[in-house]
């Protein structure tokens, strides 16, 4: 799935007349915040400036708009509350501009809320990359079974598959700051992966799938190997946020995702530096 801005890209290069709607202030308790937009052509509609009478009230204005040839930008104050009757009781401003060169020009491209390793092609990276695929996000989707892919044209181009004989090499080529999700057809090659992230050290987030004796059995590895134990710690396994019951693959990856987009809500100040070449990773 595209972005809303692609979207309004196509728009436009087919010459589907439209109006972009756009959240100029949200005071209170607004349904969405100032930047948010959605696209509004005489048939159909994409994005959401936070539904409900607000978002009829912007889609008939659009439409007004439309049907006059009105090309003016407009803008409009609306008491969610008082006049409208929502129980939000913020005030929302909304600006409506003709999709035409200008306005997606003046369109920012929104930072990916993340860039994700993820190791393994199987039911539940299947499962993790269809959950992926309606959100901003990067995602390098790295398995060494070709097969195990769906075909390119089925994935989204935010989602690339990258089919390596040694995929732990990869981990190397990620930003600094990543995230790492570690769900292989084989342990050993989940414990490659998972020390190769853990030497590396400047992870967001590294989330390893198993049980709490997968865990324990790969701390001692590590530990064994000279990992410092603060990196260790910082691994997490089982993954998914806690309390949801279910291990059909679609649960799995609804509670993943979920956790991912919790990290990507935090603060990033507390992020640990790469550790330089040669560097002893144990504790002295």
């Amino acid at each position: 799935m595209s972005t809303l801005r692609d979207t309004a890209t196509r728009w436009l290069a087919d010459g589907e007349p439209a109006v972009v709607v756009e959240v100029t202030e949200a005071l209170g308790s607004a349904p969405r915040e100032a930047g948010t937009r959605m696209l509004v052509s005489a048939l159909r509609c994409a994005g959401t400036v936070g539904g409900g009478h607000l978002e009829l009230k912007a889609i008939e204005r659009a439409r007004r708009m439309l049907a006059a040839g009105d090309a003016a930008p407009q803008s409009a104050h609306y008491p969610l509350g008082p006049a409208l009757g929502q129980c939000c009781g913020g005030a929302v401003t909304l600006a409506f501009t003709v999709l035409d060169t200008k306005a997606l020009g003046a369109w920012p491209k929104a930072a990916p809320r993340f860039h994700l390793q993820l190791y393994g092609a199987g039911h539940v990276g299947r499962a993790i990359v269809n959950a992926l695929a309606p959100l901003n996000v990067i995602v390098h989707w790295i398995d060494e079974r070709d097969a195990e892919f769906p075909a390119d044209a089925e994935l989204p181009p935010h989602i690339r598959k990258v089919c390596v004989d040694t995929i732990e090499a990869e981990v190397r080529e990620a930003p600094r700051g990543a995230f790492y999700l570690v769900l292989t057809h084989q342990h050993d090659l989940d414990l490659r992966i998972s020390e190769a992230i853990l030497r590396r050290g400047d992870f967001r987030f590294f989330g390893l799938i198993g049980s709490k004796t997968k865990r324990h059995r790969f701390i001692h590895r590590f530990e064994q190997r000279g990992i410092d134990a603060a990196t260790i710690a910082r691994m997490t396994c089982p993954i998914g946020v806690p309390g949801i019951d279910g291990k059909e693959p679609e649960v799995i990856a609804a509670a993943v995702v979920a956790q991912l987009l919790q990290v990507s809500s935090t603060s990033t100040t507390s992020m640990p530096a790469p550790l330089r070449p040669g560097t002893p990773s144990c504790a002295s």
